[in-house]
C-alpha cells in the first residue's frame, strides 16, 4: 500500500519537556523501528507537526534585534529541514543500507481571502503562564489563547489548496523512496497576479500564517492517491466521552458516525474532519491511533479506522 502518516507532535517532543535538540532526537530515535516496519512493508510518505520548534525559532530571532525577526513562512522551511534531518537520519540507523529517502521542503498554496486571517487560532510555540503572554503579547503584539492550563501564542490557520513539490514527490514514490514532507502544514504560500510580468506569470510569496497539520496531509493523501492516510498521536484513537468513567474508544466508524461527534476545535477536531474528508474523497480507509501502536494501527487492527459507509 501507499501510506501517508502525519506524525503528531508526541513523536519530536512531549508536552512539559524542554526545546532541546537531544529530547527531540530521543523522541525520534524511539520511534523509529515501528515507522521502519511500516517502511520495509509499504510505500511511506511522512509528514510532521512543527508547532513548538517554529514558536522557539520565532523567540531565537526576536532575540537579535539587529535585524527584524524572521516571518513564520521562512521559520517554517527551516523546520522542515531541521525536523526531516532527523527523522531521516534515525529512520536510516534502523532500516537496510538499500532503502532510500528524500526530504522535500513542501510549499502549500492558500487563499489570500480565507477567512482564517482574520481569526488566528493555530497554537504555535512553548507555552507560557497567564503573566508570561500578557507580558509577550504587550511586546511583541502577538495574540495568546488559552491551552490547558497554559496559555500560547496563536496565528492564522489558512485551508491548503494545492501543494506546489507534488510531482517530484510522486516521482520518489514511484521509485520506492521513503518521501518526509509537508512538514507542520508545509510553508504557506499565496499566488498573486503581478501587474509587471510579461508573460502574466503569478507572483509566489510566503504568508505569516500555519497550516493545519492534518489537513495538509490530508491533502498530500489525496494527491499522491494514497491507499491509507493515518494520522499518529499521544493517544490510542478517538473515544466518545473522553476523560470520564464512561469514555469508549471506537475501534470502527463511518465519516457520518466521526461528524457526529462533539469534540474540540483545537485537539482531536481537525483529525477527524481530516479522516472523514479522505475517505469520503478517494473511499479509501483512515486511521487515527498511537504512534506506539503504528504497525497495528496500518493494519487496521488498532486506533480508530475510518471506512466508507
Amino acid at each position: 500500500m501507499r501510506v501517508v502518516i502525519a506524525l503528531g507532535g508526541n513523536a519530536l517532543l512531549k508536552r512539559g519537556e524542554p526545546l532541546t535538540a537531544a529530547a527531540q532526537r530521543d523522541n525520534v530515535r524511539v520511534a523509529a523501528p515501528a515507522l521502519a516496519g511500516v517502511a520495509l512493508d509499504h510505500e511511506l510518505v511522512l509528514s510532521h507537526g512543527n508547532g513548538p520548534q517554529v514558536g522557539l525559532l520565532a523567540l531565537q530571532a526576536a532575540a537579535y534585534t539587529a535585524v527584524d525577526p524572521y516571518p513564520l513562512d521562512v521559520l517554517g522551511a527551516q523546520t522542515e529541514g531541521m525536523i526531516g534531518y532527523v527523522l531521516e537520519q534515525e529512520l536510516r540507523n534502523v532500516l537496510p543500507d538499500t532503502e532510500e529517502f528524500a526530504t522535500i521542503m513542501t510549499m502549500v498554496e492558500v487563499d489570500p481571502d480565507d477567512p482564517a486571517f482574520t481569526n488566528p487560532t493555530k497554537f504555535v510555540g512553548p507555552v507560557y503562564t497567564q503573566g508570561q503572554a500578557h507580558a509577550l503579547a504587550a511586546e511583541k503584539g502577538w495574540p495568546f489563547r488559552r491551552d490547558g492550563e497554559s496559555w500560547r501564542r496563536v496565528v492564522p490557520s489558512p485551508l491548503p489548496r494545492h501543494i506546489y513539490q507534488i510531482d517530484p514527490i510522486r516521482v520518489l514514490l514511484d521509485r520506492d523512496v521513503v518521501v518526509i514532507c509537508a512538514g507542520g502544514g508545509g510553508v504557506p504560500t499565496m499566488s498573486t497576479p503581478h501587474p509587471e510580468s510579461p508573460d502574466g506569470r503569478p507572483t509566489l510569496s510566503g504568508v505569516e500564517a500555519v497550516i493545519d497539520k492534518d489537513l495538509a496531509s490530508e491533502l498530500l493523501a489525496r494527491e499522491v492517491e494514497a491507499d491509507l492516510f493515518v494520522m499518529a498521536t499521544d493517544v490510542d484513537g478517538v473515544y466518545t466521552g473522553w476523560g470520564t468513567p464512561q469514555q469508549k474508544l471506537l475501534a470502527k466508524v463511518t465519516p457520518a458516525e466521526l461528524r457526529d461527534l462533539d469534540l474540540p476545535a483545537g485537539s482531536m477536531g481537525p483529525k477527524v474532519e481530516a479522516a472523514a474528508h479522505f475517505v469520503e474523497a478517494t473511499g479509501h480507509r483512515a486511521a487515527i491511533g498511537s504512534l506506539e501502536q503504528i504497525e497495528h494501527v496500518v493494519a487496521g487492527s488498532a486506533g480508530t479506522q475510518v471506512v466508507p459507509a
